[in-house]
């Protein structure tokens, strides 16, 4: 029988939710500050969109997916056992618009507003479902195959691979798809420099998403008796730890400083629970060091236009997080056990195989059917132009 939740329960995962409903203004500032000013407007409107419209796929079609749990009932019955499942929708809801938030990076200042919402609606409903039914509801019986094989499940706690890996990889199908900004790469190999408009911007959006983060991954307990405080104390350490080795690794730049905050705390989600803080530590050091190391590599030789870095930050990041929890979680290192290093490689290779995949198939189809670019006109004059057109008559007040 299953166990009436109490009212604090239902307040604690609630709270969880907002602080992670918060941290989608950490993504859009994030995007505000590093983004022409030509496409300020665009940024800040198509997260707070995306976020709309990820509420709607996965009300009526994601959940269902990932948990086999509809609400097409009576609300007398959506309230019983406190509302829990509500509030539980409702946390795991903003985790799956981070999806289309992280997207929403790799792809600014040519990406067109409403096939982006488009694959916002695809994305949510579908791809990030399927994989997330996996790792956290145990569908299709690989956690069991996984259990049987290797002694322990795929292990990630809140979202290093079903979150950030996830959106990460998707992100880089769709900014293969999209191709460089017009101007960033010269036919004679030349690098056409985008700094940041607005670097407070860029650091206050990545305040928002640290403090945020703490609900993210201390609340991913989502009972009062299961919240650990090893879990909040290792995502300040890996939070430290990427700050500093992103310092030191991108000689003192400011966008990496406060994007290495971010490369940590991605790598930590996953073993947050079963690693100890030294280890911690280290998990996000190596993030920090590795979203420096592949975020110029992708820009410089690769020429991979992937505007604030997502495919490095939550894709790569998010990847070695789930590696880590099966490193760092293991008792001879000082972890609490229970994780098994071939589970979370197999674990993170299928999130990755099935978000790449993913990706590609969503917007390829989208390009092929309607098209995802601005004209290269519509992305000289700015994205935000997309949105409305200039009109004579001022919009919002004199």
């Amino acid at each position: 029988m299953e166990i009436l939740k109490s009212g604090s329960d239902v307040l604690f995962i609630l709270l969880g939710a907002i602080m992670v409903l918060a941290m989608h203004a950490g993504f859009a500032f994030l995007e505000v500050g590093t983004v022409r000013k030509k496409n300020q407007v665009n940024a800040l409107v198509k997260i707070v969109a995306d976020f709309s419209v990820s509420t709607l796929a996965y009300f009526f079609i994601g959940y269902g997916i990932a948990y086999g749990i509809d609400f097409f009932h009576g609300a007398q019955t959506l309230t019983e056992k406190n509302g829990f499942e509500l509030v539980k929708f409702f946390f795991l809801l903003t985790f799956a618009a981070a999806i289309p938030a992280i997207v929403s990076g790799g792809i600014a200042e040519r990406a067109r507003f409403y096939p982006q919402l488009a694959a916002t609606f695809l994305l949510v409903a579908l791809i990030y479902p399927l994989f997330e039914g996996i790792a956290w509801n145990g569908r299709f019986g690989i956690q069991d195959w996984l259990m049987q094989q290797f002694g322990a499940k795929f292990h990630d706690f809140a979202g290093s691979v079903v979150v950030h890996a996830v959106g990460g990889w998707i992100a880089l199908g769709a900014v293969l798809l999209l191709g460089a900004r017009h101007g960033r790469y010269g036919r004679d190999g030349a690098i056409a420099a985008h700094p940041p408009s607005s670097i407070p911007f860029l650091a206050l959006g990545a305040w928002i998403l640290a403090v945020g983060w703490f609900g993210f991954n201390v609340m991913s307990a989502q009972t009062i008796d299961a919240v650990s405080g090893l879990v909040a104390v290792n995502s300040l350490m890996a939070m430290v730890g990427g700050i500093l080795a992103a310092l030191f690794a991108g000689r003192n730049d400011p966008g990496f400083v406060h994007n290495g905050a971010l490369a940590g705390l991605v790598a930590v989600c996953a073993g947050s629970d079963v690693m100890h803080p030294l280890g911690a530590l280290t998990t996000g050091a190596v993030a920090g060091a590795l979203f420096v190391w592949a975020f110029t590599l992708t820009q410089n030789k690769w020429k991979i236009d992937d505007v604030l870095g997502v495919w490095p930050l939550h894709g790569l990041c998010g990847a070695w997080g789930g590696v880590a929890a099966g490193i760092f979680g293991a008792q001879m290192l000082g972890g609490v056990g229970g994780v098994s290093l071939a589970s979370q490689l197999v674990g993170t290779l299928l999130g990755v195989t099935i978000a790449l995949a993913g990706g590609f198939a969503v917007y390829g189809a989208l390009k092929k059917l309607v098209g995802l670019r601005l004209s290269q006109e519509e992305e000289f004059n700015g994205a935000d132009l997309s949105i409305h057109k200039i009109s004579a008559e001022p919009r919002y007040g004199d």
